[in-house]
């Protein structure tokens, strides 16, 4: 009695009941639509602390701002800029640059993942400012490992106090714990290894365990 009826009342209302309850459910959202608005999120925060950076630098200094994808897995991180990338107010533009797309490509690894910057943004920046603008950089880009390169950079990722982070050894070419969530990868600092034979492949020998950790990297 009132089965037929019931069911097609039931199946007139649907599953989640009539439509005045239905109103304030959440729009289902596609996984791309999800990732753009993550993008434009970081992108729009990216843009905002280059423009603070510029801010502080004033108009005598040239800011050097970070490079590459704002939601990259692999985050490049060295001291200071070198004069080409002054120039161009790009870190990791010029020979340096150069040399790590080559290494990258040598790896197998997907040079759209990969973001750089520098500690120092600009000649005589404040010790405090440069190490919280290093720190926003890794809470926007939110990467898996940071390649640290050279002892000073090293230095100052210790002293940002990240939010549960182990103090980065100096193990270089060792894949280390940096937070539950980021790797770390210490090696040589390239600016330093350009000129030298010797450096170079102390350099290589280092960066090189980044292959097989992207190989192992689980897909999206």
């Amino acid at each position: 009695m009132g089965g037929a009826g019931a069911r097609e009342a039931g199946e007139g209302r649907g599953a989640l009941g009539p439509p005045e309850l239905r109103l304030n459910l959440p729009v289902p959202v596609s996984t791309d639509d999800i990732s753009d608005r993550y993008l434009k999120k970081a992108i729009a925060e990216i843009n905002e602390l280059g423009h603070e950076i510029a801010q502080a630098a004033g108009p005598d200094r040239v800011p050097v701002l970070g490079s590459g994808g704002p939601l990259a897995e692999i985050f490049l991180l060295k001291n200071r800029p070198q004069t080409a990338e002054v120039h161009e107010g790009v870190a990791f533009f010029g020979r340096a640059g150069q040399a790590l797309l080559k290494s990258i490509k040598r790896l197998q690894v997907d040079p759209g993942a990969v973001y750089g910057t520098n500690v120092v943004k600009f000649e005589g920046v404040d010790d405090e400012d440069a190490r919280r603008w290093l720190a926003r950089e890794l809470h926007v880009v939110q990467p898996k490992i940071v390649v640290v390169m050279g002892q000073d950079a090293r230095t100052c990722l210790n002293a940002v106090g990240f939010p549960l982070s182990d103090e980065l050894e100096d193990r270089p070419g060792e894949i280390q714990r940096f937070t539950p969530t980021i790797d770390a990868l210490l090696v040589p600092d390239i600016d330093e290894c350009l000129d030298e034979q010797g450096a170079k492949r102390a350099f290589w020998e280092a960066f090189k365990a980044l292959g097989p950790w992207w190989a192992e990297l689980p897909p999206y």
